[in-house]
């Protein structure tokens, strides 16, 4: 830095984006980054998570892969199958991901993901944790600033030098952002909901089929009209994690404000009454108290990610279905690729006008990727939940080419051209490409 004071940067949220462009920004030399989150404490909890190659690429370089891929189950392919039959429709085999991408597709827990990320930025002495601080009344103008509500004491206002908002879907951050600019920015229903479950090895032991997928290496995905259940096994394949994803009638009642409400199992084993023995054996495990239903929640795709030297990160700006697997692979890109174009080097002469530059160039390496990927997960979820008709037919039609090895794969996630989109891409060289073509060089 010019000045030996060093730049302030605030981060909202401690999710994964959050975590991530902490620890992205303190391995590429800041030493004065803040993170505020208004959980009163970080106990990581979720259910299943997919690795993708794009994502263990970036989690390499910051050094939490490693401690990852310890307990994660590695894919060696995938089946494709009919809900209401069990019937396989497509199987594609995965063992080429590593050797074309560098990282196997993995799957693994999302508290294992998130703890690994934690545990780097505990690692750096640049890092500051501040929980339980609720973020409000953010300003854009000249430098950034905003107030802190803390779990105890008196709130008080900060100012910083960059402030990145990864305080996700429902970021009152982007709100205030684009009201800013005259433009609504809330978070908005998608008429879909989803089951998170978790079945550990002691519940499966006395069903023989069931504990043969738990020791497959292969994601499922069930297929129905409007509804699909998708399940692998994760932590050293001692969980079997099954998602779901069906439209939201038993949510519909639930205050916007809530992701997620006490389901019914008796509602969730009628959502899939029709789908095949084995699927209602599985949803029957599941104990009455651990039915969550969550609401999934998207906006439009915003004018902007940037005002001044604030930007959006993650949900915050490109809140993602989760039929691609995509979603936090997606805020880890956006943390490398700030890692890149905030580079203390980068923008050493500390001016607002040059952290914008900064900033708006993080956002045109991201921006239309990441939105790309959004509106394909959106596209693979319409594909994978078609009723009877036309289409459906078609989609079977090319399910059942690929037994003879030939033609696209309908379910996007596990399609070869896609993957090579998506996993091929190393956002970090493109970051550094960008910088090199607008003039925002490393000053060595």
């Amino acid at each position: 830095m010019t000045d030996s004071k060093p730049l302030r940067i605030a981060v909202i949220g401690a999710g994964m984006g959050g975590l991530a462009s902490a620890l992205a920004l303190a391995k590429a030399g800041h030493t004065d980054i803040t993170v505020y989150e208004s959980a009163p404490g970080l106990g990581f909890v979720g259910a299943g998570i997919q690795l993708a190659p794009n994502m263990a690429r970036i989690l390499d370089r910051l050094g939490c892969w490693k401690q990852i891929a310890a307990e994660a189950v590695q894919c060696s392919s995938t089946s494709i199958r009919e809900g209401a039959t069990d019937n396989e429709l497509g199987h594609v085999k995965l063992d080429y991901v590593e050797k074309t991408y560098g990282y196997p597709h993995m799957v693994g827990h999302r508290a294992s993901l998130a703890g690994a990320l934690y545990d780097g930025c505990l690692k750096e002495k640049a890092i500051t944790f501040k929980l339980g601080c609720t973020i409000s009344e953010a300003k854009f103008a000249g430098r950034p600033s905003f107030k802190v509500t803390p779990v105890t004491g008196e709130p008080y206002r900060v100012e910083v030098d960059v402030l990145l908002a990864a305080d996700g879907v429902k970021s009152p951050t982007r709100v205030a952002m684009l009201k800013e600019r005259g433009e609504a920015a809330d978070a908005k229903d998608t008429g879909q909901a989803a089951y998170r479950i978790m079945l550990t090895r002691d519940q499966l032991k006395h069903d023989p089929e069931l504990l043969a997928l738990l020791d497959a290496d292969t994601v499922t995905r069930w297929i129905g009209e409007k509804r699909h259940i998708i399940a692998y096994p994760i932590h050293n394949k001692q969980i079997y994690n099954i998602s779901t994803a069906q439209p939201d009638d038993h949510f519909a009642s639930a205050p916007s404000a809530t992701y997620t409400t006490k389901g019914s199992k008796e509602a969730m084993l009628q959502v899939y009454a029709d789908f095949c023995p084995k699927i209602q054996r599985m949803l029957n495990l599941v104990p009455e108290t651990e039915v969550i239903e969550w609401k999934l929640r998207v906006h439009d795709p915003l004018s902007t990610w940037v005002s001044g030297c604030a930007a959006l990160v993650g949900d915050a700006c490109h809140p993602t279905l989760p039929h691609l697997a995509q979603g936090a692979a997606q805020a880890i890109e956006d943390a490398a690729v700030l890692g890149v174009t905030l580079a203390p080097e980068r923008i050493a002469d500390r001016k607002p006008e040059t952290i914008h530059k900064a900033l708006k160039l993080y956002e045109k390496v991201r921006k239309d990727r990441a939105e790309a990927l959004v509106e394909l997960a959106a596209e693979n979820g319409r594909a994978m939940h078609l009723g009877s008709g036309k289409a459906k037919e078609e989609r079977d039609r090319i399910f059942a080419a690929l037994k003879t090895g030939k033609g696209p794969v309908p379910d996007k996630w596990a399609d070869a051209d896609v993957q090579r989109m998506i996993y091929g891409l190393d956002v970090v060289k493109e970051a550094e490409k960008a910088c090199r073509e607008e003039g925002l060089l490393a000053k060595l």
